[in-house]
């Protein structure tokens, strides 16, 4: 399915000023707000076309090139009106199958949940766990494995997390006859109130081992060094999570917490990112750019021949397609954008000059605007 025409989603002209634009997004951005009873999709079409019109170059290359020109990620950073609505712009949220290494769910960021409310609401599995991995630029575009190495606590070799010695059982608790809770009662001003407990003895399992475990001495884990292999997918970005189920802390009769790999992409000293785009400049001697040449681009995939054709202006952008990052959702990638800077010589040789005021003189006065 294409996507609409970013100047149609806000219902103005190509020509459009910045302050037109703005007041478009305003008007269309309040119609559609989910939080006044809109349409929820409308609203994401609204912002992420102004979050491409309202930036000069995005808008530039927009014109230039249409959707490809702007990245598929270019939509919004969030909901600019506040209230119960945002963070779809937030970061990534997709879903992958990574078989035997126990990849879940990839997203950017946890929208204010955090890892305790789940924790509070999930007694009964390990602690999650938070960590980082820095990868260069060229793995988050292609893709990479990685191994983390983290000290966690992992069930016990000897009882199997089952906190009771080998050739034991588990027996009901006779504190709470296996209820889990036990019931106090407390004297009041109000009279005697009964209240339930966790059982002190079985911490609400109801259950105790009938010899407790040699090794661990009932707490069922214990601390380890673990390696843990993480394939990080082709077109992930700085700032996205990887969660990686029942990798986390390990808990006596229940199972482990999870991990959750929070990716760091470092910064390429040639290359920017724009979503599945990669941005990068040039610069062309004035002479080239007058008469035209070929020049070899450095990309991801390695040096590419561009032609410059003749007349070419500073600022200038090129798009080599296929060049830029791979859709996550997807097997396409994105385009290279490359801006061409015309380089205007600060010394001239006598004879330069003389070619220039001819120049000049024979009606060049306007060919650089």
């Amino acid at each position: 399915m294409s996507k609409p025409d970013y100047y149609e989603v806000l219902g103005v002209g190509k020509t459009a000023s910045a302050d037109e634009i703005k007041k478009a997004f305003r008007k269309a951005a309040i119609e559609h707000h989910p939080d006044r009873g809109g349409d929820e999709a409308k609203f994401k079409e609204v912002n992420e076309a102004y979050e491409v019109l309202k930036d000069e170059s995005k808008r530039k290359r927009y014109d230039q090139f249409g959707h490809a020109g702007v990245g598929s990620s270019a939509a919004s950073d969030g909901n600019p009106f506040g209230g119960g609505f945002g963070g779809f712009g937030q970061g990534q949220e997709v879903h992958f199958d990574f078989g035997d290494l126990g990849l879940g769910d990839i997203f950017s960021s946890f929208f204010g949940g955090g890892m305790g409310g789940q924790q509070s609401a999930r007694q009964s599995r390990g602690q999650d766990v938070e960590t980082s991995i820095d990868i260069s630029f060229e793995n988050a575009v292609f893709g990479t494995e990685a191994e983390l190495k983290l000290n966690l606590d992992d069930n016990c070799e000897h009882c199997k997390g089952t906190t009771v010695e080998p050739g034991h059982e588990l027996k009901t608790c006779d504190e709470c006859k296996g209820s889990g809770q036990v019931v106090r009662v407390m004297q009041t001003m109000f009279g005697n109130i009964q209240q339930a407990t966790v059982c002190p003895k079985c911490k609400g399992r109801g259950k105790i081992p009938e010899k407790v475990c040699t090794v661990c001495h009932g707490k069922g884990t214990q601390r380890k060094s673990q390696d843990i292999a993480i394939k990080i997918p082709a077109g992930i970005d700085d700032g996205a999570t990887i969660r990686l189920r029942e990798h986390g802390q390990a808990i006596a009769n229940g199972p482990k917490g999870d991990l959750y790999v929070n990716i760091r992409v470092k910064p390429h000293k040639q290359f920017t990112r724009e979503g599945d785009l990669i941005l990068s400049s040039e610069t062309v001697s004035m002479a080239d750019a007058a008469l035209g040449t070929t020049i070899e681009v450095e990309t991801v995939d390695g040096p590419v021949k561009m032609k410059v054709p003749a007349g070419t202006q500073s600022g200038t952008d090129f798009k080599l397609s296929g060049h830029g990052v791979p859709h996550l959702r997807g097997s396409n990638r994105g385009a290279h954008i490359v801006t061409i800077h015309v380089e205007t010589p600060t010394k001239l040789s006598k004879h330069q000059q003389e070619l220039l005021q001819e120049f000049k003189k024979s009606g060049g006065k306007g060919f650089w605007k």
